[in-house]
């Protein structure tokens, strides 16, 4: 059985920084593609990051590119999202997502695809 769980978000001003990890089980982690996605209260979701599951190929949303970084560790079963400079407006979920590589496609230029895993969330908020 896959499981993907988040941690790592919390409380932070507009402007700072936050990493965010996605420890996932049941699976071979390197041959499943992975991604990040975030939904605010009455908003639509937004994927804004993927990575293959070599880690080679980086997909990035407009709206995040230079400000966020995905990563992940196959040794360990986690990808990161390391946020900088974060734009917030209230509060938003950020969830975890993973499929196999045969039903995902991730490059520089697009992460399409819906992924069959999802995690629960972990919340970031805005203290400003």
């Amino acid at each position: 059985q896959v499981q993907v769980v988040e941690s790592g978000g919390g409380l932070v001003q507009a402007g700072g920084s936050l990493r965010l990890s996605c420890t996932a089980s049941g699976l071979t982690f390197g041959d499943y593609p992975m991604g990040w996605f975030r939904q605010a209260p009455g908003k639509e979701r937004e994927r804004i990051s993927c990575i293959s599951g070599s880690g080679l190929n980086l997909y990035y949303a407009d709206s995040v590119q230079g400000r966020f970084t995905i990563s992940r560790d196959n040794a360990k079963n986690t990808l990161y999202l390391h946020m900088d400079t974060l734009k917030l407006e209230g509060t938003a979920m950020y969830y975890c997502e993973a499929d196999q590589e045969l039903q995902v496609l991730v490059t520089a230029r697009m992460c399409s695809g819906d992924f069959k895993y999802l995690g629960q969330g972990t919340q970031v908020t805005d203290s400003s």
